[in-house]
């Protein structure tokens, strides 16, 4: 399956009923904060909606007849409305600003457990920097718009609809002709608007590729300075970051590109009706003071729609950055997990029947391989690089599945078992294994439910118990040593010999060895040996080794290469096969 974000199209939210659809679920339980918002919007909308037409009547009834007790009287009024309407915009924003920052802390919550359900295939395709942007800087923005546009958007459409409505209530002739830009407005928003979407979408694009080019920097700076390669590093940001800037400039031209246009319209509006309601006096039609009303409803009919225009930019890189995040929650694994239902059938404990794989869009890497490992034997797998060892070992840990056929764990289809339980029963040591940030004992007792209640004293016996003793004393304080950075602060050899220890202790049935011992000194080697062959008799090593003294001991081994896997009969047979770099008959 291919699981390329880059080449995924996105969820069609064009439609804002589309989106709010797919939203709904993360804010099904702030209904009554939203609640709350709403009123306090539909208030301070109306609030200020009555201003206007007290205003008028304050001008024609008093101010015209020279009663400015009637003033005072309505100043007080006025005073009063435009406290309430503050109060109601302060308990609007506060309410759903702790709303949006628990939609948020949801929101990522949601993406991360998503992310933890999908396949290495997806991992292996998608750029880490990029994931990572994703999940901060697109739900940041989506968390914006959130907290901060979309009841600015709904307060202006309610100010916007209610002062359409009162125009044309107080002059219908009059409040056509102010309204009559708002029919451009619409037409130009609506043709303008995919074009910006597109535009924030590139933009959030090349925001996730700068954050993919600075994390490889980062992860790989030992090795840039080594080859003295600084200056191919900074190229290749420069060019991201000129990318990331052009896309830039390019939204915030069209994210700004509504201002002027309803800025220019809304001074139209006023002029027409100036000049209309000076003509609507001159007849005996209109009064001042309504015509101050009118123009003071123009006013909260054209603002809102500047700030609409404003926030439209806002609801549109909302929308591009959704669609980066429905991208990864529309995912679905093709390796569903299992039932638990398995039956342990007697026979091999591990096996291939007629297996075919092939990555995404390449090439294939293995073909009709039948492959079975007894329990408590060793296997070693060798072979030239990319001939597909470490492809066959994935397969056997289900880090993939196969494209055709099947792998059988005591006799049942691995797909069978739930991860837990394949994790249990296959242990997996990489080249370079990954720790996390703690302690040694968090990472020896991670993913173990049987040594994770355990106290440390208990932990020390255990490992004991498991031949492991003589490990420890490598590590200055033992279980409590710190491990930071993914274990950066210690040596390649250390984090080997803790990796060692978390695989051997939870006993799997099948321990695979992907290089395992290729970047240690030998004398940690030696030790590692030792503590291999302390393993329970029925459990069944699988190695893969470049190196052929570590195979030494292998009671089978197996020449992996151009999709095959067979017999290399004696360690003699397998070195001239590596050797010559093809499958002798």
């Amino acid at each position: 399956m291919n699981y390329n974000l880059a080449e995924n199209k996105g969820t069609s939210s064009n439609a804002l009923l589309a989106v709010a659809k797919k939203f709904v679920p993360f804010i099904r339980g702030e209904k009554k904060g939203m609640i709350i918002a709403l009123i306090a919007i539909v208030l301070n909308s109306g609030l200020n909606l009555a201003a206007p037409i007290i205003v008028g009547h304050v001008v024609d009834t008093y101010i015209v007849t020279r009663q400015f007790d009637g003033v005072v009287t309505f100043s007080a009024l006025l005073l009063a409305i435009f406290g309430l309407a503050a109060l109601a915009q302060y308990t609007q924003t506060r309410v759903m600003g702790a709303v949006s920052n628990r939609v948020l802390f949801n929101l990522r919550n949601v993406i991360f457990t998503k992310l933890q359900t999908l396949p290495v295939a997806f991992f292996n395709q998608n750029k880490a920097g990029d994931l990572i942007s994703r999940i901060n800087n697109d739900t940041d923005k989506l968390n914006q718009f959130f907290s901060q546009a979309l009841m600015q958007f709904v307060g202006s459409v309610f100010m916007v609809i209610g002062a359409g409505i009162s125009v044309l209530v107080i002059s219908p002739r009059l409040g056509a002709a102010a309204l009559a830009p708002a029919l451009f407005l619409l037409v130009i928003t609506r043709v303008l608007s995919g074009w910006m979407k597109r535009k924030n979408a590139k933009s959030l694009e090349t925001i996730g590729d700068m954050s993919a080019s600075i994390q490889e920097s980062l992860n790989n700076f030992s090795v840039i300075v080594a080859f003295h390669r600084q200056d191919y590093f900074r190229e290749r940001f420069t060019t991201v970051n000129e990318k990331n800037f052009k896309a830039s400039i390019t939204a915030g031209l069209a994210n700004t590109i509504f201002t002027p246009i309803y800025g220019l319209s809304s001074n139209i509006a006023v002029l027409v009706v100036i000049a209309y309601g000076a003509h609507l006096i001159g007849l005996g039609l209109l009064t001042i003071g309504v015509l101050i009303s009118f123009l003071t409803y123009v006013t909260r009919f054209y603002d809102p729609l500047r700030q609409i225009a404003s926030l439209w930019s806002s609801f549109q890189l909302a929308l591009a950055a959704w669609d980066r995040i429905s991208d990864i929650l529309s995912m679905e694994s093709e390796m569903v997990e299992g039932d638990g239902v398995t039956h342990g059938a007697a026979g091999p404990v591990l096996e291939f029947k007629n297996v075919k794989f092939h990555y995404p869009n390449g090439k294939t890497v293995l073909r009709d391989v039948n492959l079975s490992l007894e329990a408590g034997k060793t296997y070693a797998l060798v072979g030239p690089t990319g001939g597909g060892k470490t492809t066959t070992a994935s397969l056997m840990a289900r880090l993939y599945d196969p494209s055709e056929g099947s792998v059988l764990l005591h006799g049942t289809d691995i797909r069978s078992y739930t991860s837990a339980d394949r994790a249990k029963r296959i242990g997996f040591i990489l080249q370079e294994p990954f720790l996390f940030t703690g302690t040694i004992r968090d990472n020896i007792v991670y993913g173990n439910d049987e040594l994770a209640s355990v106290s440390s004293e208990q932990l020390v016996e255990i490992i004991t118990k498991s031949g492991l003793s003589s490990l420890l004393p490598r590590f200055a304080e033992g279980l409590d040593t710190p491990v930071t950075s993914n274990g950066n602060s210690m040596s390649l050899g250390q984090r080997q010999l803790i990796a060692f220890m978390r695989a051997v202790l939870r006993k799997p049935d099948v321990l695979i060895l992907d290089e395992a011992t290729a970047n240690i000194d030998t004398v940690t080697e030696q030790l590692l040996e030792e503590i291999l062959r302390q393993l329970p008799s029925t459990t069944t090593r699988v190695i893969i080794a470049h190196r052929l003294n570590t195979i030494e001991a292998a009671d089978e081994i197996y020449f992996v290469n151009a999709g095959t896997v067979s017999p290399a009969g004696s360690l003699e047979h397998a070195v001239s096969m590596v050797m010559h770099g093809k499958r002798e008959s």
